[in-house]
């Protein structure tokens, strides 16, 4: 733990000075009006780096940044669009969040602060991101309750199809994708990847794709599916496997290969109805949440500064 609080004091936006830091306060971003600045930013990059214990090296250190600035970003814009909708955020929805924080990383209760404290994270900061998750899954389950339950035909429609698609060769892939803007480190971050197993946190963190929820994780996908570049080099990968950088369209797709199946030898399993009626929820909430991400950041006025 100290050799991590010895790479969060590592200062990528601020003077190591406190007088110097107060007076270098300058706007990172605006959205919409609204100010990120870059000691938020940098509160921000120190969070990240205490809660995924990624490694701040020469091959994630541009990655990061970037990261962390347009998750700052991607903030302000969903508390912006669910208190358009009405959606109050309350400090104690805050408290109960943090709380549970606590439990799941086996944190002594109030010993958060503490830790944020070391780590140079500001704890309204660290509240503001609480916030921004809380409001953005409260706006898409109210889209989610417009659109409608999954309904008991949809079930069956995709028990006979997922029947039929036990016949049909397919490989269980995982999958980080980054935008070209972003990937200017992206042959870094393989060589990365290919030394730290922790696949799935770095999707959660990096990726610019839904999977990205799932920590890349894209289920089994049917042979003959993918886009032929990338199935060209999935099918020359072995199980555990990660590929290189693959630039298909507007970005970088690293890839790897968890496990293959052949209905020739392998043994299929049938979902049953709730396995089929929770992925198909699940589905659809990653749906929502693209297409509205999306057209709302298409819709915000957003200004980068340098």
């Amino acid at each position: 733990m100290k050799k991590l609080f010895g790479l969060l004091t590592i200062s990528l936006f601020l003077s190591s000075n406190p007088v110097q830091a107060q007076n270098s306060v300058k706007i990172a971003a605006l959205v919409n009006g609204e100010i990120i600045s870059n000691q938020d930013v940098q509160n921000r990059i120190n969070s990240f780096l205490m809660t995924s214990q990624i490694p701040l090296n020469a091959q994630t250190k541009g990655m990061i940044v970037q990261k962390v600035l347009h998750s700052a970003i991607d903030e302000k814009i969903k508390i912006q669009a669910a208190e358009k909708d009405g959606i109050k955020i309350t400090d104690k929805d805050i408290d109960a969040a943090i709380a549970n924080f606590e439990k799941n990383n086996k944190i002594a209760k109030g010993e958060l602060k503490n830790i944020l404290k070391e780590a140079k994270v500001s704890e309204k900061s660290f509240r503001e991101q609480m916030k921004a998750d809380l409001a953005w899954v409260r706006f898409l389950r109210n889209k989610l309750r417009m659109e409608g339950n999954i309904t008991q035909s949809e079930i069956e429609q995709a028990l006979i199809e997922a029947k039929e698609d036990l016949n049909t060769p397919k490989y269980q892939i995982s999958e980080i994708f980054v935008k070209k803007a972003k990937a200017k480190d992206i042959q870094d971050l393989v060589e990365n990847l290919r030394k730290d197993p922790r696949f799935e946190l770095y999707a959660m963190k990096f990726s610019d794709s839904p999977s990205a929820a799932k920590g890349g994780n894209l289920g089994w996908v049917n042979q003959g599916k993918l886009p032929e570049k990338l199935e060209e080099v999935i099918l020359g990968m072995k199980e555990g496997e990660i590929s290189d950088a693959i630039l298909l369209n507007d970005g970088y797709y690293i890839i790897r290969l968890n496990q293959k199946f052949n209905p020739k030898k392998d043994k299929p399993t049938i979902p049953n109805e709730e396995e089929i009626k929770n992925y198909l929820t699940n589905q659809k909430m990653e749906t929502l949440a693209q297409k509205y991400l999306q057209d709302l950041r298409q819709q915000a006025v957003i200004e980068i500064r340098n």
